[in-house]
């Protein structure tokens, strides 16, 4: 039996010429078998490393629309504070308005 460099057996035939053929193609399927794992080993981690850049560029957009969701949120606070001060100097204006019309009566 003849060891190939991947650990597998095969039976060598008896005749010199032979054994060589069948070591030098096993060494060749053995070499293609290693050329496929490494080219498929080169395709996952360059596939791993764009999903890491992709990854990476998710996590930093998500960051800036978190942050332009707060600020929003705080100008729309601000916006509605704003229209309820409106508001509130509105109605007390009509109140006023009204008392004069009305012949002074009321309080304001």
């Amino acid at each position: 039996m003849a060891h190939s460099p991947s650990g597998s057996r095969a039976a060598a035939p008896s005749t010199g010429d032979e054994a060589f053929t069948d070591a030098g193609a096993e060494d060749v399927g053995d070499s293609r078998l290693s050329a496929l794992l490494f080219d498929v080993s080169q395709q996952v981690q360059g596939g791993l490393q764009t999903m890491l850049k992709i990854s990476s560029e998710i996590e930093r957009c998500d960051s800036e629309i978190e942050a332009e969701v707060v600020r929003a949120r705080e100008a729309v606070a601000e916006k509605s504070r704003a229209l309820d001060d409106d508001r509130e100097r509105v109605q007390k204006a009509a109140l006023a308005a009204l008392d004069i019309l009305s012949g002074g009566r009321g309080a304001i």
